[in-house]
């Protein structure tokens, strides 16, 4: 790939959205957006030298560095069956201030995700926004158990692509920064197995990590520990309470993405773990919309 996409990143979280577009199309961060204040606190932890444009709804975008690739996962509240399902009545859908962000903006390529939920309320408003923006669209669910995590977790995830790359947007700017090749399709590898062609459950333990009895959970957490390459922690802390580790490797997350970042409470580490999406599952996701428009 030459050089590599610039990458602008919306309701960024943790970042695991920018993580698996970041691994199927490569590039680099040009700014984030959040508001959250322990998100804030993990992004600034992790990519110092990168902008965050706080609340997407305030910014101008025609002052913001046009980008390739526009990616986010929006607040899921409106559409969640755990929620009151309003819909786009909601006051936190800010999908239409995202829909101006790439009127303004204008890139090759937008992705996001949601939860599954919001594939029958509210996703037929995005359709029809990003088909008058000039962008095809495909989309699929995946759960992350499909990549071997050891729970449910199915997400909508949603790839446009601008159907004339080379027009120009509103402010007179091409969307399209400097040239890169688009990246070669990729076949998903089985998900059971690992590159020495292992299965999960024929891995060997690693020296030195706790030993945790986990009954009949045992199998799907054998399998995540070989996808992740490193045992589980402990489900627990001290007080019993639930670990945000322990979470953080249900989410398929380096060891301390989120937890070494200062300034964090428990309770900041849990909902940014909780509004996140585990990366393996996004770049299959990602991998696979990818080739239904390219292969």
């Amino acid at each position: 790939m030459t050089g590599g996409p610039r990458i602008g990143s919306l309701c960024t979280g943790y970042g695991g959205l920018d993580t698996a577009v970041q691994a199927v199309l490569g590039g680099t961060l040009a700014w984030v957006s959040d508001v959250d204040l322990g998100a804030s606190r993990i992004l600034a932890h992790h990519h110092p030298q990168v902008p965050n444009l706080g609340d997407l709804t305030a910014v101008d975008w025609g002052q913001v560095e046009p980008v390739d690739v526009v990616c986010g996962g929006y607040p899921c509240q409106p559409f969640s069956t755990a929620g009151k399902r309003k819909g786009t009545a909601d006051e936190r859908h800010i999908w239409p201030s995202i829909a101006h962000a790439l009127r303004v903006l204008r890139p090759r390529y937008a992705i996001f995700e949601n939860v599954a939920g919001h594939l029958r309320l509210g996703f037929d408003t995005v359709l029809a926004d990003l088909a008058r923006l000039g962008f095809d669209a495909e989309w699929c669910l995946v759960r992350a158990s499909e990549v071997d995590a050891p729970h449910h977790r199915q997400r909508l995830f949603l790839l446009a692509v601008a159907a004339d790359p080379d027009r120009v947007g509103s402010h007179g700017r091409r969307a399209r920064s400097a040239g890169w090749d688009e990246p070669a399709p990729h076949r998903l590898a089985p998900a059971d197995a690992d590159p020495g062609g292992r299965r999960a459950d024929e891995q060997h333990v690693r020296p030195g990590e706790p030993d945790v009895e986990w009954g009949r959970f045992a199998p799907a957490v054998a399998r995540w520990e070989s996808v992740l390459g490193r045992r589980a922690p402990r489900a627990t802390d001290d007080r019993r309470r639930l670990s945000p580790t322990f979470v953080e490797w249900l989410m398929g997350l380096e060891p301390g993405r989120v937890t070494d970042a200062p300034g964090l409470t428990r309770t900041q580490q849990l909902k940014a773990l909780g509004n996140g999406v585990v990366p393996q599952q996004a770049e299959a996701a990602v991998r696979l919309l990818h080739q239904r428009f390219f292969t």
